[in-house]
């Protein structure tokens, strides 16, 4: 199986609802290092996994939807805990819609996966992996 992963970052302020979140239930913000690692079982015709740069841009202008914003009053997330692991199925996600659009070329129809890893710190990460 081959990869290619590229790497942006984030940064929202949310809260959540629950005792399980302690002080994280007040509103606080958060910064990640994103990654999203694209999939392909064999090269294309041009021994790519996936083009690169226009990988990088369409995880930019995912996260652009995202940056800068308080998730609590964005409407696509009303009534959600924006935890991380559920933040990094909604990146994968939109990412998934522009695969499937063919915004990312024609070579990317062949990508058969793609993992997007929120990295709040050096020592914590959550992740969401899905087939496309």
């Amino acid at each position: 199986m081959f990869s290619v992963t590229v790497r942006d970052h984030l940064m929202i302020a949310h809260s959540f609802r629950g005792e399980v979140f302690g002080p994280a239930q007040r509103l606080h913000g958060a910064t990640y290092v994103v990654d999203a690692t694209f999939r392909r079982p064999e090269l294309d015709a041009d021994n790519l996994v996936v083009d690169i740069g226009r990988a990088a841009e369409h995880l930019r202008a995912v996260l652009a939807e995202l940056n800068y914003r308080n998730l609590d009053d964005e409407k696509a997330f009303a009534g959600m805990n924006t935890s991380t692991e559920a933040l990094a199925q909604v990146i994968a996600d939109r990412l998934a819609e522009r695969v499937h659009a063919g915004a990312l070329g024609d070579g990317a129809h062949g990508l058969t996966g793609l993992t997007v890893a929120l990295h709040e710190s050096h020592i914590a990460w959550a992740s969401y992996e899905r087939s496309l």
